[in-house]
């Protein structure tokens, strides 16, 4: 019988890679689990179907559990420390290091990536301004371990069999970070939680961690200049209060914060269309709301190109602006009222369908499968 170990990076939340995690976990409920640090709360653990995953040294440094990401630095380190030398297939679920756990050459690792270390590569310039890291002395400290930090990703590239990329715009990022070509399988979502609704009201809605690159203020700007749309925001985070006083004096704008799922599809399914103004490597939201039926009004970059079918494509499912500024989401909201009549709810509902768990688990356990006879044939 075949051991298989499966790695991922850290085990915080149950989100979006959890969510991969948990499908991996059904394809191969035999496997062991390996992870950085691993302070899920015991709410969130029934995915992980009662398995304990190992962790490295991380796990016990000090400040760890809220301040994780702060040792970085120290888990490419950490996780080549993990011994996955009796395993004969490693599956690493990868958007930081777990792609450089090291193996050998009588095992194959397939490699799942949601995207190369992002805050190292093409998102370095980003990240640094938004941390406060982009000058002086700790500054240059950073630039210096995120540069280590590239070396390293790229070496630890060469230990993998099979990359497998979650998007068309991940195989591109793939492909310029290592010079690897990858398959592409999309991630889990679960549409069926999402329930179909034809008959929609007169809002908009957008649904999001209110954190900068999501881009959650220039929707309520653009909507600020357009009085007679509604629009309803949900989320919570550290660009609360700036959202806050751009939506101030306008009230077609309501702030709702943090809502449970059941509020969340509920306005999902209601809405006339979902706004969504970030550059995601892949981008559930989107998906979540085509199952429900509801159209979607997107910028056009990232995963949404996979997610998202335009004015342009048979049956449309969206429209999407060319740019993130306010002037752009208003012509496009314009456009979407103008030409939007052509979107069905169906359609939106179909399109959703295609990234269901079970066509994950069908798609990456071909590729498993396949790589597996391959390797073996070698």
């Amino acid at each position: 019988m075949r051991r298989i170990a499966i790695i991922h990076d850290w085990l915080v939340t149950y989100a979006g890679a959890e969510r991969v995690l948990e499908q991996m976990l059904i394809m191969y409920p035999q496997a062991d689990v390996f992870s950085v640090c691993d302070f899920l709360p015991a709410r969130e653990r029934a995915f992980l179907q009662g398995k304990t995953p190992k962790t490295t040294f991380i796990q016990n440094l000090p400040g760890v559990r809220t301040r994780y990401r702060n040792y970085l630095p120290l888990m490419p380190l950490a996780v080549e420390q993990l011994d996955l030398s009796s395993y004969d297939i490693v599956l690493s679920s990868s958007h930081a290091v777990a792609k450089g756990v090291l193996t050998g050459p009588d095992q194959l690792h397939v490699s799942y990536v949601h995207s190369p270390i992002r805050y190292a590569w093409d998102l370095q310039h980003q990240y640094l301004r938004e941390s406060g890291l982009d000058k002086g002395l700790k500054g240059w400290v950073a630039k210096w371990l995120l540069h280590k930090m590239r070396l390293w990703d790229v070496r630890t590239a060469n230990g993998v069999d099979c990359f497998v990329a979650n998007s068309r715009f991940i195989a591109r990022r793939i492909w310029k970070a290592y010079r690897r070509e990858a398959e592409m399988v999309y991630p889990p979502v679960d549409v069926e939680t999402f329930a179909f609704r034809e008959d929609k009201e007169d809002f908009y809605l957008t649904a999001s961690r209110l954190v900068p690159y999501k881009r959650v203020s220039l929707i309520v700007e653009a909507f600020a200049q357009m009085p007679e749309k509604r629009l309803k925001v949900i989320g919570d985070g550290p660009e609360r209060e700036k959202i806050k006083r751009i939506a101030s004096g306008h009230s077609n704008i309501e702030l709702l914060g943090y809502q449970s799922s059941t509020a969340l599809v509920d306005l999902m399914g209601r809405a006339r269309a979902f706004v969504f103004a970030a550059e995601e490597d892949f981008g559930i939201a989107p998906v979540e709301a085509q199952a429900c039926g509801t159209p979607v009004i997107a910028y056009g970059r990232g995963g949404v190109l996979d997610s998202v079918c335009d004015l342009t494509q048979a049956r449309p499912t969206g429209v999407f602006f060319d740019e993130q500024s306010v002037a752009a989401i208003v012509r496009t909201v314009a456009r979407f009222e103008a030409e939007g009549s052509v979107i069905r709810a169906e359609d939106c509902r179909r399109n959703a369908e295609r990234f269901a768990p079970e066509q994950f688990r069908k798609a990456l356990g071909g590729v498993v499968e396949r790589e597996w006879e391959r390797f073996k044939g070698s």
